[in-house]
C-alpha cells in the first residue's frame, strides 16, 4: 500500500439535483485521456458511497498531488444556473464525514483538503478546513 498523506475532496461540477454516476465520471475522464476514473470514491446524492479507483492505485484528481492522496468526489457543486454552490445533501454530508473518519482511521497522518487548496478552482465549493479540522 502506498503512503497516504492527503485526503482531497472534490465536487463533480454538476448541477444541483442532477444524478451522475461513477460510469459518467469514468467516461468524462477517459475522454480527457485518463486510463479510468480519477477519484477513489464518489458520493451520490442519496449519500451512497461508490468506489472508483482502488485506494492502492495512484489517483488522477489533483495535478502534482496524486501519488500520496485519496480523492473523494461528491455529486454536485453547481446551482441551477451553473454557478459554484455547496449542493451537498444531508445524506452526502453525513456519508462524507463518515468516509473521511474511516480513512483517517486507516491513515492517521493524512490531512483533509479541498481541491481548491491546490488549484485555482472553487471545487469542492465548501470550506473544507472549517468542516474538517485536520
Amino acid at each position: 500500500m502506498r503512503k497516504i498523506n492527503n485526503i482531497i475532496l472534490h465536487c463533480s461540477a454538476t448541477r444541483e439535483g442532477q444524478n451522475t454516476t461513477v460510469a459518467d465520471i469514468e467516461r468524462w475522464h477517459k475522454e480527457r485521456g485518463f486510463r479510468t476514473i480519477g477519484y477513489h470514491y464518489v458520493i451520490y446524492l442519496d449519500g451512497s458511497v461508490h468506489k472508483g479507483r482502488d485506494v492502492s492505485e495512484v489517483g488522477a484528481h489533483v495535478t502534482g498531488q496524486n501519488a500520496d492522496s485519496i480523492g473523494i468526489c461528491y455529486i454536485g457543486g453547481l446551482n441551477s444556473e451553473g454557478k459554484e454552490k455547496d449542493t451537498r445533501t444531508d445524506a452526502q454530508k453525513e456519508s462524507l464525514r463518515k468516509l473521511v473518519t474511516e480513512l483517517k482511521g486507516q491513515f492517521p497522518d493524512a490531512t483533509v483538503h479541498g481541491h481548491n487548496e491546490f488549484a485555482k478552482k472553487a471545487c469542492p465549493c465548501f470550506d473544507v478546513k472549517k468542516e474538517f479540522e485536520s
